[in-house]
């Protein structure tokens, strides 16, 4: 007998409608939660985050604004991008509870952790880049300057670059939960995971080469995780994911 979803009646669509409009609000109020403060403190926090870069300044240099706004936006865009960042658990807590009632039993089961194991990498890969990967990166541009370019950044340019970053690695951690839905989907199999090891270590050499300045120390920060975040992929994946074995056996079958 097969599960049926948490709720089978079809609900007409201005339901859904408003009920996404209702999630949708309680999402942007969480944002806006958290905005308030770090608007407030905006100069702080973007301290903060330029901390790493002004360990590295020459003495006697600074960073600095080349546009007029650029002393308010560039503080004001990072704590947006912050308080987005701080809310996402609530976000998507409103985007599981819009789509729950649809799923089945099993759905409900499998999706939940999986978002919440989501979020929680997603703050890993930030918080290897900030304390790890950006000082450095930073270090190495600063001292690659040739002699008598004083280095002095400007903040915009700067926001724009740690952003890029910090959504790279936040990326690059969402790793193990992309092997475990192409598992989870049928379109691989733990196995056929493990014999490209090989292939995936050589990629994120490669990855880490065009990603970070061009040593070998650098490229490691990216490879290094990288890699070991497939492994743990394939290891999540033998354990969330039941009935791989089967596919496994069916596949080596039709291959033989």
């Amino acid at each position: 007998m097969s599960e049926a979803p948490q709720d089978d009646k079809p609900a007409p669509l201005v339901s859904h409608l408003t009920e996404l409009r209702r999630r949708l609000l309680w999402a942007m109020l969480a944002v806006l939660v958290f905005l308030v403060p770090l608007a407030i403190f905006a100069r702080d926090l973007y301290a903060l985050l330029a901390g790493p870069l002004m360990q590295h300044l020459p003495a006697g240099t600074s960073m600095i604004a080349t546009e007029v706004a650029s002393p308010f936006l560039a503080p004001f865009k990072l704590a947006a991008v912050s308080a987005l960042v701080l809310a996402m658990p609530v976000v998507l807590w409103q985007v599981w509870a819009f789509i729950a009632p649809g799923l089945y039993a099993h759905e409900r089961r499998f999706a939940f952790p999986l978002m919440f194991m989501s979020s929680l990498l997603f703050y890993l890969g930030i918080a290897f880049a900030y304390f790890v990967v950006l000082p450095l990166v930073l270090g190495f541009f600063v001292s690659m300057a040739p002699e008598g370019i004083a280095v002095m950044t400007d903040i915009s340019r700067y926001l724009d670059f740690v952003l890029t970053l910090f959504l790279a690695f936040g990326a690059a951690f969402q790793i193990p939960v992309a092997t475990v839905l192409m598992v989870r989907t049928g379109m691989t199999t733990p196995a056929a995971l493990a014999s490209k090891r090989a292939y995936v270590l050589v990629g994120a050499f490669v990855a880490g080469m065009l990603l970070t300045p061009p040593d070998i120390f650098s490229q490691s920060l990216l490879a290094v995780p990288a890699y070991l975040l497939y492994e743990a992929g394939i290891v999540l994946a033998r354990w969330m994911v039941p009935g791989y074995r089967e596919v496994e056996i069916q596949r080596g079958e039709r291959e033989s």
